[in-house]
């Protein structure tokens, strides 16, 4: 049970961290939302590594999701490290800072992007006629989500989600090295190439997006998530009538 409440209390502080990431980044802009979540992995990490019992294991487990929640990356003590100090050689995300009203920090952030000798200024105009006009929009609500033109969009995107939790991925990536060891193959070979399948399925998903639109990443994804579904329905089933 403690194991369990292990795994599964990192999608608790998740859930926190998505819905507060929004307000956090609109505050302190991206790179600091990003240095919020970096410093909540690290702490996570360092926690539970340090952990002599399962309440402080808990409680780290709470943090790293809570960073995870923010930046919805997947991450360990090095690579929150490495960004964590990486940001400190990026400059803010130009669209906040001209959403700001800070136009000379907007302006050389948006240089140092493109290069010192880029020419950016019909960028910029581009941004600074976007944020205008954003701001002359009247502010969205959550009830405008339920609008009709919108039924199938929301219906496909949060389907997809909901499917996704349903075919167990979480649970899997949870107890992948208990999995593996089950399934006799060794727990560490088989949890290292589990991300790297992720790594080159986003990769693939992204260069397909690129060259075809989302409608057919859509359906590739549907379809990759039934199988995956199947695949992992037969295979706990055939552990238990054949063990």
């Amino acid at each position: 049970m403690q194991y369990s409440l292990f795994g599964s209390i990192l999608t608790f502080g998740a859930m926190i961290g998505a819905i507060t990431s929004g307000p956090i980044a609109d505050l302190v802009g991206r790179k600091g939302a990003m240095r919020v979540s970096s410093a909540f992995c690290i702490a996570g990490w360092l926690v539970i590594y340090f952990s002599k019992g399962p309440v402080s294991l808990d409680i780290g487990r709470l943090a790293t999701g809570y960073g995870m929640g923010v930046f919805s990356y997947v991450v360990g003590l090095i690579p929150t490290v490495v960004l964590l100090l990486g940001l400190f050689f990026i400059p803010e995300s130009p669209r906040w800072l001209a959403k700001r009203g800070l136009t000379k920090d907007f302006v050389a952030a948006l240089q140092i992007l493109r290069g010192k000798d880029a020419d950016i200024s019909q960028e910029a105009k581009e941004i600074q006629d976007y944020i205008t006009s954003l701001e002359k929009l009247a502010k969205p609500k959550v009830l405008d989500l339920f609008q009709k033109r919108y039924l199938r969009s929301l219906t496909i995107g949060v389907g997809l989600m909901v499917c996704q939790q349903f075919g167990g991925i979480n649970g899997v990536g949870f107890y992948a090295s208990s999995i593996f060891d089950l399934a006799g193959f060794p727990s560490a070979t088989g949890t290292i190439l589990f991300a790297i399948l992720q790594i080159v399925i986003t990769g693939v998903g992204a260069a397909l997006i690129d060259k075809a639109g989302r409608k057919p990443l859509l359906l590739v994804s549907g379809s990759g998530l039934v199988t995956g579904s199947i695949f992992t329905a037969v295979a706990f089933y055939l552990k238990v009538h054949l063990d």
